[in-house]
């Protein structure tokens, strides 16, 4: 087959298709949106559709004048526009509705070929108006009314909106990678505030035990230093009751020394006899004398006497004989002691200069912890001033207790803060995590407005003088909103809606506190839009933010409240 052929052919088909659709479109009234094409099927009869008992002849379609009940005879005319409009268009949504008051269908229908079809307001139809932001083609003004000729514009705004609706998907896709990344982040700030707590907890325990043994050993060095006595001033008697109570326990060392000295010198006399017999049972034995047991006897006496032995040190001897002596120079005088008139510090100084050194350490002990008994439990008075200066001991001891202290009660502080943070709402996914304290202004008249995210609302005046509270964060809430989205799409639009309340800023003269509702809708950055004062000191602010995009508002937040 020859090209010209082909060229025919198609040029036939594009005739048939073209008539095909023409016949398509004239099987559709005026102003009949495609969804309600099946109504107007019929070429002898219509049938009204909320009113299905009323039928008028195809002729009473668009003939301007309004004989269904729902204006549905009419939807290429301004004929029943006096009607209740419907909204949006769903033919399947009319149960329940009032048929006597509200039009069945939602509008004039416009094809707006090139850009997206859409429905314009029966008033609107052949009002000499081109209302080209819904009818772009200008099919609504067919009848040129006060001459006025709506053009088809829709080729010229459908490619600016196409052009505005990638910029506006272009965004949205850009502030879904945004919120990843905040929720990303999110997650990493709630993964250091975890190992923040694990690290705190095992400070807590070491800086506890840490504490229990510095206060224990401050208890101790305390104690001690109760009972040792300080030489200074101070009245005299209270050791004559020490006096009497060391002088009887000195006497019991004593004697038990004098005991146990009488019996060593017993047993090494007997000792020296027992081996001066072995020595000359060993001398004297017949070693022809063929005694399995005298022999074994006398090689043990040979063993035992080849084994090296300590002598005895005479000057030990000598401090016991010092010891033990009444008379002697060392020898404590304890009828001084008991009927002194010095103070006690000096006598107690003075009766341990009287013992020897090898006994003074242990004694000194005894009498500091027997004197610290005494004075806890009233035998003997406390000589210790109240004004005394610690000793640097003591105070080292307390410094350190008090920086152990200060620093468990620092580890404990923060440790609380924390695990109160893991159980705070931070929105679906925790994203305001990543957001908290983040703050955004905008300027509106005398004012510049601040938002710092989970924290507070501010109004600042652009002429100088102090900033006004209007409201401290209280919790996440979700709203719902009816309202027509911007053509920047800057803008809360219709359905529900994170919010965040702020609550308790600067009391208002002759009103409430100050409170803020930051109502939030998907935008690509952070930023204020609109902000107004609802009632007296009672505001809205609505803002955008790539936090909540794509988010399910009614499982991120459990409040609900109607605006």
């Amino acid at each position: 087959m020859g090209r010209k052929h082909v060229s025919s052919l198609a040029l036939v088909l594009t005739v048939l298709a073209s008539t095909a659709d023409a016949a398509s479109e004239a099987a559709r009234p005026r102003g009949v949106g495609p969804e309600f094409a099946k109504y107007y099927k019929d070429a002898a009869t219509f049938t009204c559709i909320s009113n299905p008992s009323i039928q008028l002849a195809v002729a009473q379609v668009n003939d301007d004048y309004c004989d269904c009940p729902d204006g549905s005879d009419e939807p290429g005319t301004a004929a029943c526009a006096y009607l209740s409009p419907l909204s949006p268009p769903q033919p399947r949504g009319f149960e329940g509705k009032d048929v006597n008051a509200t039009a069945a269908l939602p509008g004039f229908y416009c094809k707006n070929k090139g850009h997206q079809p859409g429905y314009v307001p029966f008033t609107s139809v052949n009002d000499g108006a081109c209302d080209y932001e819904l009818c772009c083609d200008g099919s609504d003004e067919y009848e040129h009314v006060g001459g006025v000729w709506c053009d088809d514009q829709c080729a010229h705004i459908g490619k600016a909106w196409r052009a505005a609706d990638a910029a506006r998907q272009k965004s949205v896709t850009a502030a879904r990678q945004r919120r990843k990344e905040l929720v990303a982040e999110a997650s990493r700030l709630r993964k250091e505030v975890e190992d923040r707590i694990q690290t705190l907890t095992t400070q807590v325990e070491g800086a506890t035990l840490k504490v229990d043994g510095l206060t224990q050993s401050l208890a101790e060095l305390e104690r001690a230093e109760r009972g040792r006595v300080v030489k200074g001033a101070g009245g005299g008697g209270g050791v004559t009751v020490l006096a009497s109570l060391a002088k009887q326990r000195i006497q019991e060392l004593t004697d038990h020394l004098l005991r146990l000295r009488t019996e060593r010198d017993t047993a090494q006399a007997r000792v020296a006899e027992l081996e001066a017999m072995l020595k000359r049972f060993k001398d004297e034995y017949n070693p022809n004398f063929n005694d399995e047991g005298v022999k074994r006897a006398v090689h043990a006496w040979e063993n035992y006497a080849a084994q090296e032995r300590a002598e005895p040190n005479p000057a030990l001897d000598r401090d016991l004989d010092e010891v033990l002596k009444p008379d002697a120079e060392s020898a404590i005088t304890w009828d001084a002691f008991e009927t002194a008139d010095e103070s006690d510090v000096d006598l107690l100084y003075q009766f341990e200069a009287y013992l020897p050194a090898p006994v003074r350490s242990w004694v000194d002990a005894k009498l500091r912890d027997l004197r610290l008994l005494l004075i806890e439990n009233g035998i003997l008075a406390d000589t210790r001033a109240t004004d005394t200066p610690e000793s640097k001991a003591v105070t080292d001891a307390k410094s350190q207790l008090d920086a152990a202290k200060r620093e468990l009660d620092g580890d404990k502080s923060e440790l609380a803060r924390h695990q109160e943070d893991l159980t705070k709402d931070y929105g679906p996914d925790a994203v305001f995590r990543a957001l908290k304290d983040r703050c955004v202004s905008t300027d509106s008249g005398e004012y510049t407005y601040e938002h710092c995210f989970l924290s507070k609302t501010t109004q600042k005046p652009k002429k100088g003088g102090g900033h006004t509270g209007m409201g401290n964060f209280a919790r996440i809430e979700s709203v719902t909103v009816d309202e027509e989205l911007p053509a920047d799409g800057k803008g809360l639009g219709s359905g529900e809606r994170i919010a965040l309340k702020y609550e308790n800023g600067q009391h208002c003269w002759n009103g409430p506190n100050r409170s803020t509702m930051v109502i939030l809708a998907c935008a690509e950055n952070d930023e204020i839009w609109k902000i107004v004062e609802e009632e007296k000191c009672v505001y809205r602010m609505e803002m955008g933010t790539p936090a909540v995009c794509g988010v399910d508002v009614q499982k991120a937040a459990p409040a609900h409240n109607e605006l």
